[in-house]
C-alpha cells in the first residue's frame, strides 16, 4: 500500500473526477467538522461508557469519551505525519502536511463509538440476543438468507458506525481516508477461517449490505486483501485503535478511583511504572485527589503518546506490507502496566455491582423494545391475521421516514430490520428507557 493514495483527499458519495475545493480548511477538517454537526454524534452526550446513566457529572458519556480520543488522535496523527513527511519526502510534494494526517487521525477518532447503541457493549449483546433467543426475533430468521442472519446475531457497534458514515441518510460524505483509518476490523461478519493472530480479523467491521460501499473506498484507496475474504487494516487505523486504547485505559479508571471502585493509592501504583521517572511523590502533597488525579492522567497520556508514536514508526513498513497486525499499545515499553490496569478495570470497575445492575436494566429495556417493534412489524407484513390494533398503535411511533411500505411474505426484510436496528441502536440511555416505559404501560406521558 502507498501512502500518496492511501492520504487521498477524494470523498465518498461524490462523482468520480471529483476534485475537492481549495479553501481555509483541508479536506480532513471538513470531515471534523461534519461529524461534530452531525445527529448520530450529538446523541453520544447521553450514551453509556462504563457507568450507565450516570448521576456524577464528571463521569465520561460517549461524547466526553469520543473528544478525549479524537484529542489524543490528533497528536498522534501528527508526530507520526512528521515522521512519514520526513521519510517520504514525496508527500511533502504532493502537498500532504503533517497536520493533514493528524487531521484523518482525529476525525476518525471523533467517529469511533459513533455506531454505540444505548448501554454500551451489553446493548450490543442485548440486540444480538433478541434474534438469537427470543422468539419474536427468531421469527424472523426463515426470511432471511444465511450471511444476513449472521449480521443480526452479531450486532457490532463498529460495523453500525460504518453504516451511519455512509449513509445517506445524514450526508456526511466524509474522504476515504478517514473511512478507512476508522474502520479497525476490515471483514464482514460471516467467514470461513478467521486468523486469531491478526487483530484486524478480532471482530468485523461492515454489514453484508455495506460490502459495495466497503468495496469502494479499499478500491479507491488500494487497500489490499490479507485473504480471499478479508482486507488490511490502513495504517492510520492502528493510531485511531491505540488512541482508544490509551484514553479508554487511564480515564476510565480515573473514572473509577473519582466514584470510590478504586483507590487513590491503587490508581498511583498502576500509573507510576507508565510515569517512569516523571512521576514525583512530592508533587502530589498539598493538592486535592481529584488535582492529583488530572496532572497524573496528563502526564500518563503524554507517556503513552510518546511509546505509540515511536512503535508506529518502527513498524510502518510492515503495516504497510500487511506484516504487522497487533495493536499498537500492545507493543510498546507500557504495555505490561496497560495490561496491568486493565485487569484490575475489569474487576473492580467494568463488574462493579453499580454497572452490572445498569447494564442488566439495559438489556431488559433494549429487549423490550425490539420485542414490541419486531412483533408489530412482522405480524403487519408476515403474519397479517395477527396484526393488532396495539400492533397498529406501535408502529406509528415509528419516525416519519421509517421504511414501512413494500415488505411482505416474497420480500426479504433484512433492510426493514437493518432500519429497526438503526432506529432502536440510534437511542440515548435516556430516551430508550423512557420509551421502553411508555410502551410497556409503566409510565405514561405526563404523569
Amino acid at each position: 500500500m502507498k501512502w500518496e493514495r492511501l492520504l487521498s483527499r477524494g470523498r465518498f458519495g461524490e462523482k468520480p473526477g471529483f476534485i475537492p475545493t481549495q479553501a481555509a480548511r483541508s479536506e480532513f477538517e471538513v470531515d471534523y467538522d461534519r461529524i461534530i454537526f452531525s445527529a448520530p454524534f450529538r446523541n453520544l452526550q447521553d450514551k453509556t461508557q462504563v457507568f450507565p446513566l450516570p448521576e456524577q457529572a464528571f463521569v465520561h458519556t460517549r461524547l466526553t469519551h469520543s473528544l478525549e480520543v479524537s484529542s489524543v488522535g490528533r497528536s498522534l496523527g501528527k508526530a507520526a505525519g512528521e515522521f512519514l513527511l520526513e521519510k517520504y519526502p514525496s508527500l511533502s510534494q504532493s502537498g500532504i502536511s503533517a497536520s493533514e494526517i493528524g487531521g484523518i487521525v482525529a476525525a476518525a477518532a471523533l467517529t469511533h463509538d459513533i455506531g454505540n447503541p444505548p448501554f454500551g457493549h451489553a446493548g450490543e449483546e442485548a440486540i444480538s440476543d433478541f434474534f438469537k433467543f427470543h422468539p419474536a426475533g427468531l421469527s424472523w430468521q426463515k426470511h432471511l438468507r444465511p450471511e444476513q442472519w449472521i449480521d443480526l446475531c452479531q450486532f457490532e457497534g463498529n460495523a453500525q458506525g460504518f453504516r451511519m458514515l455512509v449513509s445517506k441518510q445524514y450526508g456526511l460524505k466524509l474522504t476515504y481516508a478517514t473511512l478507512a483509518a476508522f474502520t479497525k476490523y476490515p471483514r464482514p461478519s460471516q467467514i470461513a477461517h478467521r486468523d486469531i493472530a491478526r487483530r484486524s480479523q478480532k471482530k468485523f467491521g461492515f454489514f453484508i449490505n455495506q460490502l459495495a460501499d466497503f468495496e469502494q473506498m479499499t478500491d479507491f484507496l488500494g487497500i489490499e486483501k490479507s485473504s480471499d475474504e478479508c482486507w488490511l487494516r490502513h495504517p492510520l487505523a492502528f493510531l485511531v485503535e491505540a488512541a482508544d486504547d490509551i484514553c479508554y485505559s487511564i480515564i476510565d479508571l480515573e473514572d473509577g478511583c473519582t466514584m470510590g471502585l478504586v483507590s487513590f493509592e491503587e490508581t498511583v501504583k498502576l500509573l507510576q511504572p507508565i510515569l517512569g521517572e516523571k512521576f514525583d511523590a512530592k508533587k502530589l502533597e498539598n493538592r486535592t485527589q481529584s488535582q492529583n488525579l488530572g496532572a497524573l492522567r496528563a502526564l500518563a497520556i503524554g507517556a503513552l503518546i510518546q511509546q505509540t508514536v515511536e512503535a508506529f514508526a518502527q513498524y510502518e513498513e510492515s503495516m504497510c506490507k500487511g506484516n504487522f497486525d497487533k495493536a499498537l499499545t500492545d507493543v510498546i515499553p507500557a504495555a505490561k502496566a496497560l495490561q496491568a490496569i486493565t485487569d484490575l478495570s475489569v474487576q473492580k470497575i467494568y463488574r462493579s455491582k453499580l454497572v452490572l445492575e445498569k447494564e442488566a436494566a439495559g438489556f431488559q429495556v433494549l429487549e423490550g423494545l425490539f420485542e414490541v417493534f419486531g412483533q408489530a412489524l412482522y405480524h403487519k407484513f408476515y403474519a397479517p391475521t395477527r396484526f393488532s390494533g396495539q400492533d397498529k398503535s406501535i408502529l406509528r411511533l415509528l419516525p416519519e421516514d421509517f421504511p414501512l411500505k413494500g415488505w411482505g411474505e416474497e420480500v426479504n426484510p433484512y433492510p426493514l430490520l437493518r432500519a429497526l436496528i438503526d432506529y432502536i441502536s440510534g437511542m440515548t440511555d435516556k430516551y430508550a428507557l423512557n420509551l421502553y416505559r411508555r410502551v410497556k404501560g409503566i409510565s405514561f406521558p405526563g404523569v
